[in-house]
């Protein structure tokens, strides 16, 4: 059978024919064939453009061009027979239509879609969530805007690969999503949240029309993204997120390169490091922040009499990486990343060793996905120890906004097996506070659930402790290192906004336009608020952050207009 393909142009305007699986994304074709630089920047600050990052949808660095429309999102959006990608050109501004532009009527706005619970996410907590609450009676909408359910941990072959599971965490995310799919809840794929106006004044874009959503109550399954790691080369095409090579190699089969270097703190690491080589990657080295586990020989104890079966999951990775062979190297943090004259990237990391590497993975830990939280009103507390803005909760999930729960790693980085728990507590606590009868078996899951959490909460505990590591924060960036990815605000134009005063968050964003591109400062904005706090002493608090508001991620003013109107 012959493989499908479609046309790249580069941005030297050379053209060829990349062939791809089918239901693989732009960004796996792309990657696969070796092409790393997918669109140009505004000021060209390193001397090249950007490409593959997040690997989610969140940093917006993968933009191409397809069939002459720009800002399409590399990583999201699936190859199809006969596409003509180009190199994108910034800043990618839209071809207006020949003709008058249509505009909408001045029909009155549809009635939104009332349901009895809109869960925002696909994944682990948010299925769960789903399937409880559906047991429980409950009319159930989930928004999940990636192809395939089953979210970040257990990253589902792309619909349309027809790969078999990679192993049995995979495996176990398929079950999961076939049974949300069994339960009766109705679920949008390929669905963005972009106005969250208040809790019953939703906005949602399909991929086709803008939905109006009125539901009762909400949960927030929205996950959570890479915690960036600013250096000098942090924006080079090449450099991405453990997460992002990880989606390349468990939902595309693609390896982000021939030799990777894996940077940064926590066991994701180690999995995505052998995962890798047992795919053919050679895996230059790991460089963990973190010092030895016999150093720390308490939080080990305790992390395997809160779970020996993870904790010796975790042995396992570590049997594996010295099986092969990979330098598996403690106390150590990316310094730098450059272009080396063989074309590849060197990364230095701290204590002086460099490596040359196709790709360079930065690991350093997560960021919860708060933002349409904290657009419905929920307060936010800094917690110190994780270094994170969490929302505060009560027993049940439920925020300070009654009927918005949050669930997952979008409310405190809990892992999977947690998040799965409190979508049960959470779907159970909606139904009885819509007043419906729930099932003794639901009420009973419940408790049961309660029991499994507060000892994943003891793994994660035990976990960070024996992962603990200092954050670099802006600590490693230099005057002309890019901070906001999007703006290409550096280091140095910060200092320049701060040094004629105290000013505040805010203020630096207009004087430098920090924040102010297309991830609405998801990467730079928690960085921003603790250089403000380590330089002026300002509090961490729930006034810290950038104000969320609408649009919560980037859509064409088109989309927004285009309300579904159907009866």
């Amino acid at each position: 059978m012959t493989q499908p393909s479609l046309s790249w142009q580069d941005a030297a305007g050379d053209s060829r024919e990349i062939g791809f699986r089918p239901g693989q994304s732009i960004a796996a074709a792309l990657t696969a064939a070796g092409v790393r630089e997918l669109r140009a920047t505004r000021r060209g600050l390193d001397g090249e453009g950007r490409g593959l990052h997040c690997g989610m949808g969140v940093c917006q660095d993968c933009l191409v061009e397809v069939d002459g429309e720009p800002n399409t999102r590399a990583c999201v959006t699936k190859a199809r027979l006969g596409m003509r990608l180009r190199h994108q050109d910034f800043p990618g501004v839209a071809r207006l239509l020949d003709g008058p532009v249509p505009v909408p009527d001045d029909s009155p706005l549809p009635a939104p879609q009332v349901v009895d619970l809109l869960v925002l996410g696909g994944g682990a907590a948010g299925l769960s969530a789903a399937i409880a609450a559906r047991r429980c009676g409950l009319d159930v909408l989930v928004v999940e805007e990636r192809g395939a359910l089953g979210g970040q941990y257990y990253k589902q072959p792309a619909p349309g690969l027809d790969a078999s599971a990679l192993d049995a965490q995979q495996a176990e995310g398929g079950a999961l999503a076939a049974a949300a799919e069994a339960s009766g809840a109705r679920i949008l794929r390929g669905a963005e949240l972009w106005g969250a106006f208040d809790l019953d004044r939703l906005a949602i874009f399909d991929g086709t029309r803008t939905r109006l959503v009125a539901p009762r109550a909400v949960i927030v399954a929205a996950g959570a993204y890479e915690r960036p790691h600013v250096v000098p080369g942090w924006t080079l095409p090449g450099v991405m997120t453990t997460g992002a090579a990880q989606t390349l190699w468990r939902s595309h089969r693609v390896l982000p390169g021939r030799r990777v270097l894996v940077a940064g703190n926590g066991p994701l690491n180690m999995q995505v490091a052998c995962e890798l080589a047992e795919g053919g990657a050679q895996v230059v080295a790991v460089a963990e922040a973190a010092p030895h586990p016999a150093r720390r020989p308490l939080a080990a104890v305790a992390l395997a009499a809160a779970d020996p079966v993870l904790a010796a999951k975790g042995v396992r990775y570590l049997a594996a990486l010295a099986r092969r062979r990979v330098p598996l190297l403690h106390d150590t943090v990316l310094r730098a990343v450059a272009r080396a004259p063989s074309g590849a990237l060197q990364a230095t990391l701290t204590g002086g060793a460099a490596f040359e590497a196709d790709a360079v993975l930065l690991g350093y830990g997560f960021l919860p996905s708060h933002e349409t939280l904290r657009a419905l009103g929920a307060e936010c507390a800094f917690d110190a120890a994780r270094a994170q803005f969490v929302p505060l909760r009560d027993d049940d999930a439920m925020t300070t906004v009654p009927g918005l729960f949050a669930v997952g790693d979008c409310a405190g980085l809990g892992g999977a097996p947690a998040a799965r728990e409190e979508g049960v507590i959470a779907a159970v606590a909606v139904a009885l506070r819509l007043d419906r009868e729930v099932p003794v078996a639901m009420l009973e899951a419940r408790t049961a659930a309660r029991l499994r959490l507060a000892r994943h909460r003891r793994f994660q505990d035990a976990l960070w402790a024996l992962f603990a590591a200092p954050r670099a924060g802006l600590s490693l960036a230099e005057a002309t290192t890019v901070v906001c990815r999007c703006e290409e605000v550096t280091k140095g134009e910060i200092d320049a906004a701060l040094a004629d005063g105290a000013p505040a968050l805010g203020e630096v964003k207009r004087r430098t336009r920090c924040g102010m591109g297309r991830c609405q400062g998801r990467y730079c904005g928690q960085l921003l608020a603790e250089h403000l706090a380590a330089t002026q002493g300002r509090p961490l608090d729930n006034l810290a952050l950038f104000a969320p508001r609408a649009p919560v991620k980037p859509i064409a003013i088109a989309d927004i207009v285009a309300l579904d109107r159907a009866p």
